[in-house]
C-alpha cells in the first residue's frame, strides 16, 4: 500500500457559532487506501469529512482553525480555488440525490460545468464512469430515462459515477450505505474495494463491521476528538485506548 500522504489535517478546530464541534484534530489520508471514520453520533464524523473538500463553507457562522492539505497545498488559504478543490475531492452522500433529469444528463452536467463541451469526450467520460461504478451493464440501454426510475442502490452507483465523471483525486464518503439494503450494501462495499487502486477513498461509517471490511486505515473519533487512528487491524484488534476498545465491543456508541 502506498505511504504517500494525499491530505492531512493539522490541529483543526471547528465551529458552529460559539460551539465548538472538533478539537485538536490531526490525520493524515494517505494515497491509494480506504480511511474509515467511525464514532458515535454526534462526534465530528460528518463535519470532518465535510471539511475536506470546504463543505462546511456553505453553512453559515463556522470557523475553521488550523490547517487542511491536499497535495500539500492548505486548501483554507484565501486564495484557494474552491470549485477546483470540490473538482479534485469529489463526495458520495448518505441518501442518493441523483438530479431529476437522464441518467446520460446526471453525467454530462458536471462535465459541462467544468468546461467540457465536446460531445465525443462526454459520451466516452459517462460510459467509463458508469462502467467504473458497476452500473454500465444495467444502464447503456437506458441512458435518456429518468435516474430518478432507479432502485436505490443503483441511484447510489450513478452518483458515484456522477463523482467518478470529473476525475477526482480523493472521493469522500459519508454513510454511502446507511439507507440501502444488504444487496446494495455488499455492491457498493465492493465497488469501494476496486476504486481504492485508482483513487484515494474517505468513509465515514456507523457500521463497524463495514469499517473492518472495507478500510485499511481507521479514524475513532468521540466527543470531537480523534481518539485513535492506525491499521484498521489494529484499531479493531489491539486498540490502545480503552474508549476505543469500549466502543468496538459495544459499550457505548
Amino acid at each position: 500500500m502506498s505511504d504517500i500522504i494525499r491530505m492531512k489535517a493539522e490541529h483543526v478546530d471547528f465551529y458552529y457559532s460559539a460551539k465548538q464541534t472538533l478539537k485538536d484534530v490531526s490525520m493524515n489520508i494517505y494515497e491509494n487506501r480506504v480511511t474509515s471514520i467511525i464514532g458515535p453520533s454526534g462526534c465530528g464524523k460528518s463535519t470532518f469529512i465535510r471539511l475536506l473538500n470546504r463543505m462546511n463553507d456553505l453553512i453559515p457562522n463556522t470557523r475553521l482553525e488550523g490547517k487542511v492539505y491536499l497535495d500539500d497545498i492548505n486548501i483554507y488559504e484565501p486564495e484557494t480555488d474552491i470549485v477546483e478543490i470540490r473538482r479534485k475531492v469529489g463526495m458520495v452522500f448518505q441518501k442518493p440525490n441523483p438530479f431529476p433529469k437522464s441518467i446520460r444528463e446526471n453525467l454530462s452536467f458536471g462535465l459541462k460545468v467544468n468546461g467540457i463541451k465536446d460531445r465525443d469526450i462526454i459520451e466516452e467520460r459517462v460510459e467509463r464512469s458508469l462502467t467504473e461504478a458497476a452500473i454500465w451493464d444495467e444502464v447503456k440501454d437506458r441512458l435518456d430515462e429518468s435516474a430518478l426510475r432507479l432502485s436505490g442502490g443503483q441511484q447510489q452507483r450513478l452518483c458515484i459515477a456522477r463523482c467518478l465523471s470529473i476525475e477526482p483525486e480523493v472521493i469522500l464518503f459519508d454513510e454511502p450505505c446507511a439507507s440501502l439494503d444488504p444487496i446494495s450494501t455488499k455492491r457498493i462495499e465492493e465497488l469501494i474495494e476496486k476504486l481504492k487502486s485508482k483513487y484515494t477513498i474517505v468513509i465515514v461509517t456507523h457500521n463497524m463491521q463495514q469499517a473492518a471490511r472495507v478500510s485499511d486505515n481507521t479514524a475513532f473519533m468521540y466527543l470531537g476528538e480523534l481518539i485513535e487512528f492506525g491499521s484498521t487491524e489494529k484499531i479493531f484488534t489491539v486498540p490502545e485506548d480503552s474508549r476505543t476498545e469500549e466502543y468496538i465491543s459495544g459499550k457505548f456508541g
